[in-house]
C-alpha cells in the first residue's frame, strides 16, 4: 500500500471530521503513528496548499495552531479517497484469495498427520 497516500488521506480525513480542532499529537494518536510522521506529512500538505495553519487567537500559547482544509484540500481528499478505496478493495480481494488458498491447504481432506 502506498503509505504516503494512506497518511495524507488519513490526515485530511481527520481534519475534515474534526473541523481543524486537532493537534498533531491527537492526529498521531488517532492514526497510530509517530508525532514526527504526522509533522512530516502535515508540512507536505501545507506546502501543497491542501491545509492552512492559523494561530488560535484565544490561546495564550501562540505556538498552538488550527489546521484547516483548503478548497484544494477538500478536492484532494476526494481524489485520494477514491484511490484509497480502490487500494482497499484490491487488498480485500487479495486477502480473500489468500484465505481461500489457506482453507484448501488446511482442509480435513488434506490431513496428512
Amino acid at each position: 500500500m502506498n503509505s504516503d497516500l494512506h497518511n495524507e488521506y488519513q490526515i485530511l480525513r481527520q481534519l475534515e471530521l474534526q473541523q481543524g480542532e486537532l493537534s498533531q499529537r491527537r492526529l498521531a494518536k488517532a492514526m497510530d503513528c509517530s508525532l514526527g510522521k504526522v509533522n512530516y506529512v502535515m508540512k507536505a500538505l501545507v506546502e501543497k496548499g491542501f491545509v492552512e495553519l492559523r494561530n488560535f487567537c484565544e490561546n495564550d500559547d501562540k505556538r498552538v495552531y488550527k489546521y484547516l482544509l483548503t478548497p484544494e484540500g477538500l478536492k484532494a481528499k476526494y481524489r485520494m479517497g477514491k484511490l484509497y478505496l480502490q487500494m482497499k478493495i484490491d487488498e480485500y480481494e487479495r486477502l480473500q484469495q489468500e484465505i481461500e488458498l489457506l482453507r484448501r491447504e488446511v482442509s480435513p481432506e488434506r490431513d496428512d498427520t
